[in-house]
């Protein structure tokens, strides 16, 4: 009995840790994270009409190869695409059905937690995917927090705490040295 009580509660415990991410739950953080995607340098989301050719001349740039080559590394074959039977259940749309379109379909990126259309692309794709099963599912889960807000807008919250922290030691944001005045006040005079 003390087994299938046992049993009963890491049962419970990983039905509770392996909840669906925010983002595929509420849309307004999926769209602050997936336009946060799209607008940071090193990401790149994108293309948003898959025959824009401006968009692979650039990827095809950023990896030093041709456009048909860069065509090649899309989210459907990424290492974070995940589109395992249980995150199926936490997309819009009828679970019974497949989630897809003529180009692909659509999973969860776990590096940048917004939905995600396996014909897109972005400049911090992996070789080695899509998460086809529950377990890697839940693997990537536990090893990723969930953002509440955009990457960018906590990297400007960051900055800004460390601004106030440095101001809070004297740095003023400044430099830590009087380049100008000798440390007298700041007249130059060097306090003669």
């Amino acid at each position: 009995m003390k087994i299938l009580i046992e049993s009963f509660k890491q049962f419970l415990k990983e039905a509770i840790d392996l909840v669906c991410p925010p983002a595929t739950q509420d849309l307004e953080l999926n769209t602050k994270n997936r336009d946060a995607a799209i607008e940071a340098e090193h990401i790149q989301y994108g293309p948003l009409n898959l025959d824009d050719e401006e968009y692979w001349e650039r990827s095809a740039e950023h990896w030093n190869t041709t456009p048909d080559i860069a065509k090649k590394s899309r989210c459907g074959n990424c290492t974070a695409f995940d589109v395992s039977p249980r995150m199926k259940e936490c997309l819009p749309g009828p679970t019974s059905e497949a989630i897809e379109d003529a180009e692909g379909e659509l999973g969860y990126c776990w590096m940048h937690h917004f939905k995600c259309h396996s014909a897109r692309y972005c400049y911090t794709w992996a070789a080695g995917g899509p998460i086809s099963e529950d377990t890697v599912s839940a693997q990537w889960q536990e090893k990723n927090e969930f953002p509440e807000e955009p990457i960018e807008e906590k990297k400007k919250k960051r900055k800004k705490r460390r601004r106030k922290r440095r101001s809070k030691r004297g740095y003023g944001g400044g430099y830590m040295f009087d380049l100008g005045g000798g440390g007298d006040g700041g007249d130059g005079g060097g306090g003669e």
